[in-house]
């Protein structure tokens, strides 16, 4: 597409540019390639515009952003433009075809939840349709993998759009995507509509970004608002927050009153048996995962894949193939003690996560966790509570302390495990290295014990200081079972 055919579509002016085909867009100087639109973005803590020259030098046809009184900018047009972070998903939507009016889109938010739900949807629907998935665990187009670069739920806008595109073009008639708050508030997925949109749960999260718990729903509350149709947890306290914001609705949960009524739930071993009544009737299904939580999560799904026109007694025989989530309660050993690996890292999800294995262990609960550094600080003293007060022994550690002294992160976990009478040496220790922190839960292990590596699950690198890590929590386990 030439630039300025490029810019009229997306911003539905004509421009005087140069006669150049566009290949892509990009927000950062390092992905930028030959006959891309640069968009100089002001962040947090730098200036895209610092890095014109060296987006120039790569190939730069042109450069986006918020500057006034330019015209260009290293010898390259410039486009002025009010909002840089609502024009980069403008231009990316424009540039690729817009491709989320060629697909049903399924969006998936909520602080917990979100990734295991958008699995359980992809895999309801992909035994007979075909189906892309974004998701913090996986990327893929029909049953094809994607390697996507970033340690993030939603991909920036022009990655987002790129990826719908591919699954346009590779057939798939709906895509999964999970939608984060940080999404919604830098506009990456403003250019998106939303068939059927599933909200899972609230608890204060990411609010170093937000500010304010407030803000922080009203994030979330994007998609009630964009969605044609949204299934929302009856059984949450913002509910009638998102029924109110939301277009149209139907509910899950345990709740009497709830369109779709969770109704004997029975843990098991396998997983949880559990009976689902709703407008299609009502019936019994087993879902292969551990956490009586994750009930709630098959609600959400079963009630998308029947909006979707997936028959409601099909859907309940699909969830009892299900295989997981890589980093979702992953069981590495269970003899002689069980060692399990999961991403949970907010109090309400690390909590459940050990009530769901402490009926499931005959000896001790050992657990591994820490707090994200450069984020939301208020979450680690409930975090240290939460741990110290469920397991029986805690290593805190690092999880991702970015710049940020992990040193003070330990200090607001051990804050929390005290304040409920924990005492350090012998209810928790403090291990800076989450390597040596894995190697002494497990080493401490007993039979009958289990261990949880919690916080990390798929992610493949650890941000430590001023380095990225590749990091394989898996791997790590197994080099000391």
């Amino acid at each position: 597409m030439k630039l300025g055919t490029l810019v009229k579509n997306a911003f539905g002016y004509e421009a005087d540019l140069p006669d150049i085909d566009v290949l892509g867009v990009a927000q950062d100087s390092r992905l930028v390639k030959k006959a891309f639109v640069f968009v100089a973005r002001t962040g947090i803590e730098t200036d895209g515009h610092l890095f014109a020259n060296t987006a120039a030098a790569a190939g730069a046809i042109a450069i986006m952003g918020e500057r006034p009184g330019l015209s260009h900018l290293e010898g390259l047009p410039y486009l002025q433009v009010n909002d840089a972070q609502a024009a980069t998903a403008q231009l990316a939507a424009a540039l690729y075809g817009h491709p989320s009016r060629s697909l049903n889109i399924l969006g998936v938010t909520g602080t917990d939840g979100k990734t295991t739900t958008a699995y359980l949807i992809h895999h309801l629907l992909s035994s007979t349709e075909t189906v892309g998935l974004i998701s913090t665990a996986l990327i893929c187009s029909r049953n094809d993998a994607l390697k996507e670069e970033g340690h993030f739920t939603t991909p920036e806008s022009p990655e987002v759009q790129r990826i719908l595109a591919k699954f346009r073009d590779d057939g798939c008639k709906y895509a999964v995507v999970e939608s984060s708050s940080h999404g919604f508030a830098q506009k990456r997925l403003s250019e998106i509509n939303f068939d059927i949109g599933v909200w899972t749960n609230l608890s204060p999260e990411h609010l170093d970004f937000h500010g304010t718990f407030s803000a922080y729903r009203e994030a979330k509350l994007e998609l009630a608002r964009k969605a044609k149709l949204m299934i929302l947890n009856r059984d949450d306290d913002s509910y009638e927050v998102f029924a109110k914001n939301s277009k149209n609705s139907q509910s899950y949960g345990l709740h009497p009153e709830s369109n779709w009524r969770i109704q004997n739930v029975i843990p098991k071993t396998t997983g949880v048996s559990f009976e689902l009544a709703g407008p299609s009737g009502k019936g019994s299904t087993h879902l292969p995962i551990l956490g009586v939580h994750n009930v709630a999560n098959a609600a959400a799904a079963i009630a998308t894949a029947v909006e979707t026109g997936i028959p409601f007694q099909v859907a309940l025989q699909r969830l009892e193939t299900f295989g997981g989530v890589p980093g979702r309660m992953q069981l590495l050993q269970t003899k002689p003690f069980q060692v399990i690996v999961d991403f949970a890292h907010t109090p309400p999800s690390v909590e459940k996560l050990l009530d769901t294995f402490r009926p499931l262990t005959k000896g001790r609960l050992i657990l591994v966790v820490g707090a994200a550094g450069q984020r939301d600080p208020t979450k680690r003293f409930p975090l240290g509570q939460v741990a110290a007060s469920k397991a029986d022994l805690v290593f805190f550690t690092e999880e991702d302390s970015r710049s940020e002294a992990i040193e003070v992160i330990l200090a607001d976990l051990a804050h929390g495990a005290r304040s409920i009478g924990a005492i350090a040496g012998t209810d928790f220790q403090l291990e800076p290295d989450r390597r040596k922190a894995i190697a002494a839960a497990i080493t401490e292990a007993q039979p009958g014990d289990t261990v949880i590596l919690s916080g990390k699950g798929h992610e493949r690198t650890l941000e430590r200081s001023t380095e990225t890590l590749d990091w394989d929590e898996e791997y790590e386990a197994r080099q000391h079972l």
